[in-house]
């Protein structure tokens, strides 16, 4: 039995990597995919029904480009969560993804920047960015991000689908809904800007997702920057300038400390 046995419904054949291939290859305004039913149905219904409560997560954030929980304590979460990230981490489905998107030598990490969950209450959002191009610990170059959603009954008016903009983040060019047990694929570059805005939904809801990220061995023309956050166009002046002014000291001191070799601190406090 194989890692992605009972775990991932999608068949991992030659059929599929040629369809994907070409839907990945035609993506606009970045290249991605969409899967549906992407993991079988025992195990996203587990995974819905035993999500962990946004007091189990590890990180809070709450600022003026993000709202929204994070977690990859995978050891205190149920059982099938591990099944999970070691299905998509795994070498049957990494070398699938491989096939699909034409890169080589993937690695999905064991730290909370190679898997995790991520959550939203109410008011929850993320503002529309690139995210950072290294691992700052072990020194990989970012390609890829896997979400799977699992978010049951998700309404229009709940917002918080998932938005692709252009390069300049001018134009909304594409948006993806998170609906149950889909999963998006997408390459992650210096402008594959993304993001959701703020959902409205019941106290009783919330925004649910597994992330994996995928990273390969970095090439000597990759340069490192952190997580960018660029403003919506209809955002407030004020939110504009702000946005600009902490992104642009973040990354100076990110920069430094990847430059520096600090790798600790990244450990530390991340």
């Amino acid at each position: 039995m194989t890692t992605t046995d009972k775990v991932i419904h999608v068949p991992l054949n030659e059929e599929s990597i040629r369809d994907y291939r070409q839907q990945f290859n035609q993506g606009k305004p970045y290249k991605y995919i969409v899967i549906d039913n992407f993991l079988e149905d025992e195990v996203a219904n587990s995974l819905y029904d035993n999500f962990p409560k946004m007091t189990e997560l590890r990180k809070h954030y709450k600022g003026i480009n993000e709202n929204k929980s994070e977690g990859s304590s995978f050891s205190e979460y149920h059982v099938d969560f591990v099944r999970v990230v070691e299905a998509i981490k795994g070498p049957e489905f990494v070398h699938w993804v491989e096939q699909v998107v034409g890169i080589n030598d993937l690695i999905l990490p064991d730290d909370h920047r190679g898997a995790g969950v991520h959550q939203g209450r109410n008011g929850s959002f993320l503002d529309i960015h690139v995210d950072f191009s290294i691992h700052p610990v072990l020194n990989l170059h970012r390609r890829l991000n896997l979400l799977i959603y699992l978010n049951k009954n998700w309404k229009d008016e709940y917002g918080g689908h998932l938005e692709m903009w252009n390069d300049d983040v001018t134009k909304l060019e594409n948006m993806v809904k998170v609906n149950f047990n889909r999963a998006v694929l997408f390459e992650t570059t210096d402008t594959s800007y993304h993001g959701y805005d703020v959902i409205r939904i019941p106290e009783t809801e919330s925004r649910r997702s597994i992330y994996g990220y995928y990273y390969s061995p970095i090439a000597e023309d990759v340069k490192y920057h952190d997580t960018i956050f660029k403003p919506r166009p209809t955002d407030s002046t004020l939110k504009k300038v702000q946005t600009s002014a902490k992104e642009n000291i973040k990354n100076g001191v990110k920069k430094t400390l990847q430059k520096l070799g600090l790798k600790s601190i990244f450990e530390k406090f991340e």
